[in-house]
């Protein structure tokens, strides 16, 4: 299978110290670009993040500080890297959300011109979710090879996912689980307790706006204060509690940030 192109089609990735776009770095990248003429040109680059890497993110893509010490910063390899890239498309994998993201970040930093808004950008992970649905509906036929009639009605639904659930665990009972960057995050058992530590292990608030980490601490994951310490913000900045409590945010969010804030006065 070819791919049919009228201008090259640059398919990358990249591998950061973490994943904030505006805080962490990159530390590798890789290249295929795709002539219309069926011909490949690859291009590879460790690079210097100008920070240390943190262990957990060693852990995930096996790169340390001293893989990286004596290699090119961006700033030395952006403009040969921009150039590369002149006049090709993009496509990558969650490239919308992060990889992309990252590498103009890099390149603004940089001070170095690089235009994605001319550029065709295609993300493999956006076909794979529109081609292979996400509904109850889509899981009853891959689950059960069954057509769910009825849907969109409680009891139909209902059913239908408890015959979904069912179908997972005789399918993947014993399973290793890994998370979207392949690390080990536990194994599916036939227990309720072990369930939900794989499907909700992070959550402190219904909406997502503080979760827990690996490590039990509970950070913010939006705004200003993201990847934070939900109570070390508000030690530091006290009125955070109270822009919160009367924001538009949902009363759970608000009586969990509450019970975080009594439970450190309890310490």
């Amino acid at each position: 299978m070819t791919l049919n192109l009228k201008i090259p089609l640059c398919v990358f990735d990249l591998e950061t110290t973490g994943t904030n776009v505006t805080q962490d770095r990159i530390l590798e990248l890789a290249f295929i670009k795709l002539m219309p003429s069926g011909e490949e040109v690859r291009k590879h680059y460790l690079v210097n993040p100008e920070r240390p890497i943190p262990r957990e993110s060693s852990a995930i893509h096996g790169i340390t500080d001293e893989d990286v010490a004596q290699k090119p910063t961006f700033r030395e390899i952006a403009r040969e890297l921009a150039k590369f890239l002149e006049g090709a498309d993009l496509a990558g994998f969650n490239i919308v959300k992060f990889d992309l993201p990252m590498l103009v970040e890099e390149f603004l930093r940089a001070g170095v011109e690089f235009d994605y808004s001319r550029k065709k950008i295609v993300d493999a992970q956006r076909i794979f979710h529109l081609m292979e649905k996400r509904t109850l509906s889509a899981a009853y036929r891959f689950y059960c090879a069954k057509e769910l009639t009825g849907s969109h009605t409680a009891e139909a639904d209902t059913q239908a996912t408890l015959d979904v659930l069912l179908a997972q665990i005789a399918r993947y009972e014993n399973q290793e689980v890994t998370d979207g960057l392949g690390k080990k995050i536990g194994i599916i058992k036939n227990n309720t307790e072990e369930l939900a530590r794989l499907t909700t292990q992070d959550v402190v608030d219904l909406a997502g706006r503080m979760i827990r980490t690996e490590t039990g601490d509970v950070v913010f994951n939006f705004g200003k204060h993201k990847n934070k310490g939900v109570l070390q913000v508000l030690k530091d900045e006290p009125s955070y509690y109270d822009w919160m409590m009367n924001g538009d945010f949902p009363l759970d969010t608000k009586r969990k940030l509450t019970e975080l804030k009594l439970s450190a006065l309890k310490k």
